[in-house]
């Protein structure tokens, strides 16, 4: 119980943090990749601190040698580079240029009246019922 009270408060962490920091908001996150025209280098701030943050919650809890709520810190392998990286990694980053949204800051948009939110939200929720379709018609070995 402890660890999905910790997870919950993390979540609301992380959703009021990409609020305040206007990420819900795609025309904030579309002038950030508009490196040509307007753009916005907010953004940087926000990824710098959120990088630096994971960093020192990583560095403190590898040197404790375990997790606070976790029976143990778990690291995934290395995995290679292969085509259904560069293929989703080239999605995610067609679906964020054309709409200005990703997964965490579109189920935040959900509640604050974004139409735009809901729409990506269902198109994602699609996709993941998709995927598994997708796997087993893949005839790449894994």
């Amino acid at each position: 119980m402890k660890s999905v009270a910790i997870g919950f408060a993390a979540g609301l962490l992380f959703g009021a943090g990409l609020a305040i920091a206007r990420m819900t908001d795609p025309r904030v996150v579309l002038a950030f990749l508009d490196v040509t025209g307007a753009w916005n280098p907010s953004l940087l701030v926000v990824m710098a601190g959120a990088a630096s943050t994971f960093g020192a919650i990583y560095w403190l809890t590898r040197r404790r040698g375990s997790p606070l709520v976790a029976p143990a810190l778990r690291i995934p392998g290395e995995r290679p580079l292969d085509a259904r990286l560069f293929v989703g990694t080239t999605l995610f980053g067609i679906g964020w240029g054309l709409v200005g949204l990703c997964p965490g800051p579109a189920v935040t948009a959900l509640f604050g009246g974004n139409g735009s939110g809901r729409v990506f939200v269902v198109a994602m929720l699609a996709g993941i019922a998709l995927a598994p379709r997708a796997r087993q018609a893949d005839p790449a070995p894994r």
